[in-house]
């Protein structure tokens, strides 16, 4: 261990006890010697034990039909899930509303998001806001994280170009980090089976004594793995190796227009690679909480006065962050329409 990460001990041990994922980062979550001695393995298990306590407070207000593909898939999919007449209000908005937009590249794909306003402006897209908060949204996407709270949510375009030749990252078949969080995407679009749909190996959302010698294997080399995805957390499992885990083939999900996803990304999944060019807005949001505190709800993002910021706050430190020269993920895209095509690499 280096001189500079021994003295960052003190600061990086509290982090073991929060949802931290980093191996690089973190000196005593990537250390090689803890990690033989079970950190990783005791972090997995004690963080599944705990979403499974809070996700058994919350059965009670999931539709059992959900509940039942949840349990079993680790995701959820619910067709028509918004109101028509919103639906096309949204879809006119996107197309002809230019809004703030940050944008990061991986590879041959550009991922954009657009926050959704903060304040009540009659639009259809602040309208996506409430209807997130609603119990059939957030009770679902609580289930699935394993802890409610508040949904950070936005417009998501994804503009795939296979010509740039470029591996996109985010169609490694991976899991986000080390305990139970809920993504959702509502398509706005369809997106068949050569637009990039969702995928995702069923049933690999639950913590088996295959997953967890697995993850134990993992965390002990993390710090050395040559993926920087891998070594951030985000560990990554080769296709030909899911029969080692006890998992079936990947499913791909395409869908129609209006079709709410909803999964636990722990569980494994990707984005399928597109075989053609192609650009598509849907909602995006991202539960994600400290998996080893005891309570459901109880979240200061919900408060009105920071409710729906956050994504909005961590874009304009991106942008702070810019100014001063700085590396940064998202980079501002001044105002613009939501499927406005890309400029090169």
């Amino acid at each position: 261990m280096s001189l500079a990460a021994f003295l960052r001990l003190p600061l990086a041990a509290p982090a073991v006890l929060t949802a931290e994922k980093s191996f690089r980062k973190n000196p005593v979550i990537g250390s090689e010697r803890l990690n033989r001695h079970g950190l990783h393995r005791r972090r997995v298990a004690l963080a599944a034990a705990m979403s499974a306590r809070r996700r058994a407070a919350l059965a009670g207000s999931i539709d059992p039909a959900e509940r039942e593909a949840f349990d079993r898939d680790g995701f959820v999919i619910r067709r028509n899930a918004l109101p028509l007449d919103l639906l096309e209000a949204v879809r006119n908005e996107i197309a002809t509303v230019p809004r703030a937009a940050w944008q990061m590249r991986q590879g041959q794909t550009v991922n954009r998001v657009m926050p959704l306003p903060v304040s009540a402006d009659g639009s259809a897209v602040r309208a996506l806001g409430a209807w997130v908060r609603t119990p059939a949204v957030s009770d679902l996407m609580g289930y699935a994280a394993g802890r409610s709270g508040h949904i950070v949510t936005s417009l998501q375009t994804i503009a795939v170009d296979p010509q740039l030749g470029e591996a996109d990252p985010q169609a490694d078949l991976h899991a986000d980090t080390f305990h139970p969080t809920a993504k959702f995407w509502l398509f706005l679009h369809d997106v068949g089976p050569d637009d990039g749909p969702f995928s995702y190996v069923p049933g690999s959302h639950r913590l088996t004594p295959q997953r967890l010698e697995w993850e134990h294997a993992q965390a002990i080399e993390a710090t050395r793995h040559g993926d920087r995805h891998h070594a951030a957390g985000s560990f990554r499992l080769p296709e030909s190796e899911l029969s080692t885990l006890g998992y079936g083939a990947v499913e791909m999900f395409p869908v129609e227009a209006n079709t709410l996803v909803v999964a636990d990304t722990y569980g494994f999944h990707r984005r399928t690679p597109s075989r053609r060019p192609t650009i598509r807005t849907s909602l995006y949001g991202i539960l994600r909480r400290n998996p080893f505190l005891p309570w459901n709800g109880l979240d200061p993002l919900n408060l009105p006065i920071l409710r729906d910021r956050t994504m909005r706050t961590h874009l304009a430190m991106e942008d702070r962050r810019a100014k001063a020269g700085k590396p940064v993920v998202y980079h501002s895209e001044g105002v613009i329409l939501a499927e406005t095509p890309p400029a090169a690499a």
